[in-house]
């Protein structure tokens, strides 16, 4: 097969020449493309922290080996060459996606969300409204709320919507015995990402076990990313909100409204929406 390969290539090259001006530039474009490309794949999901971390450690390598500090440049050096396996580790769910894509040929193929300036306002009294409702009607719900850490992964596993934040579409989305009930929202920005997706549960082995599959989710996906998920219960219409795998419960419409104003007002620093006087033990 190779050789076939090697003999058809050796057969045209006499009649694919170019100057080696123009060589180069087609070289060059071909690669700063599919880096482009692969920037885009991996945008707004987990891989792009670990990326930006290895990035600093690199320059901090590098750096190390120019103001002699021998010691730490050595720890670096072992680390990085360690960390190429650990990347492998690290990144199979994006490596594997993105060879998926290679062989249904839709590397390229990656919608991007677009976020509008809606009033934050509006957004908190959207969602406040939506949840309360559902909690007085005892509907299940899993409300997830994007923050600086990407969650394309999970957007993958749901279906991609796009939608436009509004109360009545999110009641609408938790209705019992409709086929995304069941699954979480991804909200991201002012819009409503997906719906439907599938969420990572929490690992931790106190959590009481009066809490069901939802709270377990959202403590999840708060333990691996910086997200904020909201949770109605559906046995009790018990309004739940978890961050940095905390989980605060027994939310009523003033401490929902509170907790929603930080989520939506931009930070420097990411830190904990949840009063330390609310916060309870996962027991």
């Amino acid at each position: 097969m190779w050789d076939w390969i090697t003999r058809f290539f050796s057969y045209i090259e006499p009649y694919i020449q170019f100057p080696w001006v123009i060589r180069h530039i087609i070289d060059i474009a071909i690669v700063a493309y599919v880096l482009y490309r692969l920037m885009l794949l991996i945008r707004e999901t987990r891989a792009e922290q670990v990326l930006k971390g290895l990035a600093i450690l690199l320059l901090a390598t590098k750096l190390s080996e120019i103001l002699q500090f021998y010691t730490i440049y050595w720890i670096l050096k072992n680390t990085v060459t360690v960390g190429v396996i650990a990347l492998l580790i690290v990144f199979q769910p994006e490596l594997r996606r993105a060879l998926e894509q290679i062989g249904r040929g839709q590397l390229f193929d990656k919608s991007l969300f677009i976020n509008d300036d809606k009033d934050s306002s509006v957004i908190i009294n959207e969602i406040s409204k939506a949840v309360l409702n559902m909690a007085k009607a005892n509907i299940g719900a899993l409300i997830v709320i994007e923050r600086k850490t990407g969650l394309n992964d999970y957007l993958e596993t749901g279906v991609r919507l796009d939608a436009e934040l509004s109360g009545p579409l999110l009641e609408n989305i938790f209705v019992p015995n409709t086929p995304l009930h069941d699954g979480a929202v991804i909200i991201r920005g002012s819009r409503i990402a997906a719906a439907g997706c599938f969420l990572p549960l929490t690992e931790n082995p106190n959590l009481s076990k009066q809490l069901g599959t939802r709270h377990r989710a959202a403590l999840g996906i708060s333990e691996n990313s910086d997200a904020v998920a909201i949770v109605v219960s559906e046995e009790t219409g018990i309004i739940s909100m978890a961050n940095n795998g905390k989980l605060t419960r027994y939310l009523d419409s003033k401490g929902l409204k509170d907790m929603l104003q930080k989520v939506y007002v931009r930070e420097k620093e990411p830190r904990s929406i949840i009063p330390k006087k609310w916060r309870i033990k996962n027991e």
